[in-house]
């Protein structure tokens, strides 16, 4: 028993070293046609990383032929599947670019933006891949909104956005935090956050952003010299109205009103000085 055994691994290995023997002999000094019906055979083997060497090899030779769109979607699949998502986020938009009339145009759309949202990082990180995403994702939903991945490319969207808005919550925040090292970032912190607002109409994070925007702005009055005292206290009580317009009964509202009254007793002193 342990003899024939033997024997079937020796035959799988003896069968394994021929293929890899044949793929490089075809890799190395195989013809055109050749290399090209062997990357066909490791693509549908699922040996994608073989095959797109060979793809890479053929590419420039079948420039403008028929079968060059059957290899740009076996490229781009490919690298999905090696997980190399940016490159295929690239190859699959490419590949809905050069051929408009494609039946698998609306599956490339939907596989570009799929693979940069794989690609994009958590929120804290380098965003390009999150924004290249979410740009595919809202271009997907606009030419396809009776396609069968709507809800799916939906979902991921508001994914992305809630990603990018939590983002731009943390930098606005970060300016805010770092403003005593640099009184320059109470001015940078008040411009994000109101970035933040006007660029994610109704985001979760409104009422802490106005309230951050209020300290950004009081902390600010204090920092500055009597000559721009007076404008910034007047920006800074629109600040404090307009959070207690839109949150009447927020939680920061008694921190607030402490606020206020400083900025009130500034005003004062500027006016009996």
């Amino acid at each position: 028993m342990q003899k024939i055994k033997n024997l079937a691994y020796l035959f799988v290995m003896l069968l394994v070293l021929s293929s890899c023997g044949e793929y490089q002999k075809v890799l190395n000094r195989g013809t055109v046609e050749e290399q090209y019906k062997m990357a066909v055979r490791m693509y549908e083997a699922q040996k994608y990383s073989k095959a797109l060497r060979l793809f890479e090899k053929i590419t420039p030779s079948y420039r403008g032929k028929p079968q060059m769109e059957r290899i740009q979607f076996m490229i781009a699949q490919s690298s999905f599947n090696v997980k190399d998502y940016t490159s295929a986020g690239y190859y699959f938009k490419r590949f809905t670019r050069n051929y408009p009339k494609s039946s698998k145009k609306e599956e490339s759309a939907f596989l570009s933006a799929l693979s940069y949202y794989k690609a994009s990082p958590r929120f804290s990180l380098d965003p390009s891949d999150t924004k290249k995403a979410l740009q595919s994702f809202q271009d997907f939903i606009d030419n396809y909104p009776n396609s069968e991945k709507l809800v799916e490319a939906n979902k991921y969207y508001a994914e992305l956005r809630g990603k990018l808005e939590k983002k731009a919550f943390e930098i606005a925040k970060t300016y805010y935090r770092t403003a005593d090292y640099d009184s320059r970032n109470y001015r940078a912190a008040i411009v994000a956050f109101d970035n933040l607002l006007s660029d994610y109409l109704g985001t979760k994070y409104k009422e802490e952003a106005l309230f951050y925007r209020l300290k950004a702005a009081h902390d600010f009055v204090l920092k500055s010299t009597e000559r721009r005292k007076a404008e910034r206290i007047k920006a800074a009580i629109k600040a404090y109205e307009k959070l207690k317009k839109s949150f009447p009964e927020s939680k920061f509202m008694k921190e607030s009103d402490i606020m206020l009254s400083t900025l009130n007793k500034e005003q004062e002193q500027l006016v009996k000085s």
